[in-house]
């Protein structure tokens, strides 16, 4: 089994060397896919280093388009049979892609989302917590599901779904909208535990509170509207 990571990629210069080394050290087929979102601090010149290496698909955007937009770029040229979106940052941790896919290697599941709030987690802040909470439990409400973690990073399924994903949210509405495509398509969700160390905005972070908005909105627009 391949496994196709998709890395969304934006203004990570002090973490995207070590994350790229955190997965090259996983061993498993794959292939890594990096989708530079138009970065401005340094990023993109670090990528042009570390494809030089030879095991890099490196894609990038002429502008910013956000993250959801990166993810569907290297969605729509996953060769492997299995796609993982992977983060730039350092918040998730490649050493869980084998419990990710023990699932769908043993024929139990085509989805898998590594949930946080199954495995250990640190430096999440209560708000983040409240909020993750609140909305995985509407998407539950509105899809008759029992989710943990509708917002996780870890969101594992097989080349066939990567292909059906049209996405069209192009920036934090496409956690939601992923979801809400994979239930409406009949696939079950499988969550297994994942290891989970949140960083401050300080430190990089990028969502805030108001994107929480943004993703209730496009959770209710694909379940009741297209």
């Amino acid at each position: 089994m391949k496994l196709s990571v998709v890395m969304p990629v934006y203004n990570e210069k002090s973490t995207i060397s070590e994350i790229l080394d955190r997965i090259r050290r996983v061993a498993i087929d794959k292939e890594i896919i990096c989708v530079d979102d138009a970065s401005t601090d340094g990023t993109s010149e670090i990528l042009e280093e570390e494809a030089k290496k030879g095991d890099i698909k490196l894609l990038r955007h002429p502008e910013n388009r956000g993250k959801g937009a990166a993810v569907s770029t290297g969605l729509a040229v996953v060769e492997g049979d299995v796609a993982i979106i992977q983060d730039a940052d350092l918040e998730y941790d490649p050493n869980d892609y084998l419990a990710l896919l023990e699932p769908i290697s043993k024929g139990e599941a085509q989805v898998v989302y590594g949930s946080r709030f199954l495995g250990r987690r640190e430096g999440m802040s209560r708000g983040s917590e409240l909020g993750n909470s609140f909305l995985t439990s509407v998407a539950n409400f509105v899809f008759c599901t029992s989710l943990t973690d509708m917002e996780t990073c870890y969101k594992v399924f097989t080349a066939e779904i990567a292909r059906k994903l049209k996405l069209a949210s192009p920036r934090w509405g496409f956690d939601p909208e992923i979801t809400a495509r994979i239930l409406k398509m009949g696939y079950r969700i499988h969550e297994v535990p994942i290891s989970y160390r949140g960083r401050l905005a300080h430190e990089g972070k990028k969502i805030r509170w108001t994107d929480g908005f943004t993703v209730l909105c496009t959770l209710l627009r694909y379940r009741f509207f297209d």
